[in-house]
């Protein structure tokens, strides 16, 4: 018997508990580790901090699904990883021993990398839920008084489309309540133009990015490197091609929220040989470590290089279509291993991104996601925003069903009219 372990219960772990399970035998043990004991779904925090939702509507307890497909699960935070003897230690100093482990924890949000940033210093954060809530708190002040809106990207962020859907997202809302002229909104972001998204840019995304900006009357700065936050005003440094500094900005703000870099959460970073100096987990075209063979990883935690050097640091984005793709590989390789066969199964590293702008959307597909590619797709509509919103209660859906099927395949590239990426 085998008992694999899955550290991690987002929308990379609860899709790969599922799949393990649909794949072995139930005489193997399949176990999901998590700190939190309930699940999210990331993609809405967005709407949850402008009150567009309800937390109740985006999150459910992991338990009682899991139980119903035989998948063991532990609502505590790993505090060790001991490799040689493939054992984990949990924040109450007991232990849970693997045969398989495999992570995807997602990241640990660098907010200390700029002094005065995150929702504990003097801008909020969309990454978790309790951000988004806080967030929406913080929002609904705001518009009690409205002034300046600061959203932006940090330096080292891999994740931009959030900031994006959320400086749109803010827009509509605040267009909605015929506040919109009262308030003056610029985004900040480390990548080198607008549209670059952490992937070189894809299709024309940088001139349809800022033309609905500029419809939108939102003045961006790019090139930025956030030097810190204060209580009502962030001072940025804006850099040329060079990465040389050509200005700084004090920036204003009543209303701020600013994506930080991601590193590698502490369990995992702090074992030897496992991670890059960020902390990510370095994997081979298995999606397995290779000094450690037993212990696998995905999504969000996992070591990909940058798309191309940029004055300011960018990291490269990893989208759900491509999480659901280092997922199902891994599965069929642990299934390989568990049967005495070496693992043959890849990943597919492709950028697919449904990202809502309130009252439109815009979608990409950047095949693959370093360029050159077979497939350069950009495209906006009112269509994507409605895409989005149905596939956000689709994945509800089919995680409470327990469904060990292709989610981001079956929906996404049906709603993109794409057949099959391969």
């Amino acid at each position: 018997m085998a008992k694999i372990v899955i550290m991690g219960a987002g929308t990379g772990g609860m899709p790969a508990a599922y799949e393990i399970r649909a794949l072995l035998g139930r005489e193997h043990e399949v176990v999901v580790i998590n700190a939190s004991d309930t699940f999210q779904f990331v993609p809405s925090n967005p709407w949850l901090a402008v009150g567009w939702r309800e937390r109740q509507e985006i999150t459910f307890p992991i338990e009682p699904y899991l139980k119903k497909k035989k998948i063991g699960f532990i609502a505590k935070a790993v505090t060790h990883i001991d490799p040689e003897q493939k054992r984990l230690t949990l924040q109450d100093d007991t232990t849970v021993d693997y045969d398989y482990l495999l992570i995807t924890t997602g990241p640990k949000l660098a907010f200390d990398e700029i002094p005065g940033s995150g929702p504990e210093g003097y801008s909020q954060s969309i990454c978790v839920s309790d951000h988004a809530e806080k967030a929406h708190v913080a929002y609904e002040e705001f518009l009690k008084n409205p002034g300046e809106i600061i959203v932006g990207a940090a330096q080292g962020a891999s994740c931009f489309g959030p900031a994006y859907e959320f400086a749109m997202i803010l827009d509509t809302d605040l267009r909605r309540r015929k506040l919109r002229d009262k308030v003056p909104m610029t985004f900040v972001t480390s990548e080198p133009y607008i549209g670059h998204l952490g992937l070189g840019g894809v299709g024309d995304s940088k001139g349809m990015l800022e033309s609905e900006m500029r419809n939108r009357h939102i003045k961006w700065i790019t090139n930025a490197k956030v030097l810190e936050v204060r209580d009502g005003e962030m001072q940025v440094a804006e850099h040329d091609e060079a990465g040389e500094v050509t200005r700084e900005h004090t920036l204003p703000f009543r209303f701020s929220m600013l994506l930080p870099a991601f590193k590698g959460v502490d369990a995992v970073a702090n074992v030897e040989g496992l991670c890059n100096p960020r902390g990510f987990v370095i994997v081979d075209d298995q999606q397995r470590s290779p000094k450690y063979p037993s212990i696998y990883s995905a999504g969000v935690c996992i070591a990909i290089p940058p798309v191309e050097a940029t004055p300011v640091p960018t990291g490269a984005p990893k989208t759900g279509y491509m999480i659901e793709s280092m997922v199902t590989a891994i599965a069929h390789n642990i299934q390989q291993e568990v049967a005495g066969e070496a693992p043959t199964h890849t990943g597919t590293w492709n950028a697919i991104c449904l990202a809502d702008m309130g009252d439109t959307g815009a979608a990409f597909v950047a095949l693959p996601q370093i360029p050159p590619r077979n497939v350069n797709w950009f495209k906006k509509g009112k269509w994507v925003h409605v895409a989005k919103v149905a596939f956000e209660k689709y994945f509800m859906r089919k995680m409470k069903k327990g469904t060990s099927e292709p989610i981001f395949e079956k929906y996404v590239l049906k709603a993109l009219g794409i057949e099959r990426l391969k």
